[in-house]
């Protein structure tokens, strides 16, 4: 037995002891899902540098993240390396690195704005940073520092990262509460970070293109909350995905040992972390908080075992014309890809798993209706989602 189905049955064990009160309001708890049927993989590239992000040109051509501070434009089947000018300190210990990126979606012509995460200072003291720079079709060059996530935290986890553009133009940006136990920052635990108002980490913030608090976002009730927040009380969001039509915004988040969670995401909301969760202490093997909590809101997929989530879309494609307003949720662990369908309510009625067989990092829809998928690995592969 491996040591993640040795996991498996231990958190399957647990949750069978729990009383049905803690999956109070609907929350379905999920381990592996049936095989989706209708699909192949293609292999589009190989021999990428550990990548972590993609997004796409307006003309079509797309754009890699390398966790070690490479940039790369796809060139037919294979990659090109493409400089940037002007990173701040890149910190790429543990989890850290050059994280996710995204065009500014109104920038059609040449020299598009190019919007980057990263990890940035020493272990020591770190944060998640957002960047931004010009794309001129060789060189991404004049990369200014747009938002540093206040306080700074030590060691190399949960830095979050993911960022998504709204119909506003806004953006949303994800935070991770800054580690495990025993991590802490200043005098309380990493972890309740996520709970803290006066704290970027553990939220979802909500800035200008220009980076700067957004118009219009809450203020929690309470005094001293920071400007830029937009949702707190949430671990490790890494994948975030909009409904183009209706805005809808999901996310996707790693529990802890089990648990991990996607949450519609709204302004104002708390989703819990640490005080609501469906994992487990690393250490202590005990529930993390209560699994309903009053006053904060409840996911819509658990997973249990943990799938590793990472990577987030939602399908509004052609080629699938049975997936369109699915969800389609990247796994680390599970090696696979999770696929969440919706009624017309917006009720979870199914759930399906393509195995991919090797960790994933990201899962995007592409401009040609496919779904594309890039592995976490040192030499990473671009991967494209065909009908069987």
């Amino acid at each position: 037995m491996t040591s993640y189905q040795r996991i498996s049955a231990a958190v399957a064990t647990l949750l069978t002891t729990l009383s049905p009160l803690a999956f109070a309001q609907g929350v379905e708890v999920v381990d592996e899902p049936p095989a989706a049927k209708g699909w192949k993989l293609e292999t589009v590239a190989d021999n990428l540098p550990q990548p972590w992000g993609m997004t796409w040109l307006a003309d079509g051509r797309m754009l890699v993240t390398g966790k070690k501070g490479t940039l790369h434009l796809l060139n037919g089947k294979r990659f090109e390396n493409i400089p940037v000018e002007g990173l701040p300190s890149l910190f790429t210990s543990g989890q850290g690195g050059l994280l996710d990126i995204a065009v500014h979606p109104a920038d059609k012509g040449p020299n598009p704005r190019i919007y980057m995460t990263m990890a940035s200072g020493t272990s020591d003291e770190n944060r998640t940073v957002l960047v931004q720079g010009i794309f001129d079709g060789k060189r991404v060059h004049n990369v200014k520092t747009l938002f540093a996530a206040s306080p700074a935290k030590s060691g190399g986890q949960h830095f979050g990262s993911r960022i998504v553009f709204l119909k506003d133009g806004t953006l949303l940006m994800s935070i991770g509460d800054g580690g495990n136990p025993p991590a802490r920052v200043g005098d309380m635990l990493a972890r309740d970070q996520a709970q803290n108002v006066k704290s970027h980490n553990g939220a979802i913030l909500r800035l200008t293109a220009e980076g700067k608090p957004a118009p219009g976002n809450p203020n929690f009730g309470q005094q001293g909350a920071l400007p830029e927040l937009y949702s707190i009380g949430l671990r490790n969001v890494q994948g975030m995905a909009v409904d183009p039509q209706s805005g809808r915004v999901w996310a996707n988040e790693h529990g802890p040992r089990g648990g991990d969670e996607i949450n519609v995401i709204e302004g104002g909301k708390n989703y819990g972390w640490p005080l609501q969760s469906y994992g487990l202490d690393y250490q202590s093997r005990e529930p993390i908080g209560k699994r309903v909590v009053p006053g904060m809101v409840d996911p819509i997929v658990v997973w249990s075992p943990s799938t590793g989530a990472s990577g987030l879309t939602y399908y509004t494609g052609k080629a699938f014309p049975a997936w369109r307003g699915s969800l389609f949720s990247g796994g680390l662990a599970t090696k696979d890809i999770r696929r969440v369908a919706f009624d017309a309510q917006g009720k979870v009625v199914k759930q399906e798993r393509l195995e991919i067989g090797k960790r994933v990092r990201d899962v995007r829809q592409g401009p040609d209706g496919h779904l594309y998928a890039i592995t976490d690995e040192e030499k990473g592969s671009l991967l494209r989602i065909v009908p069987q």
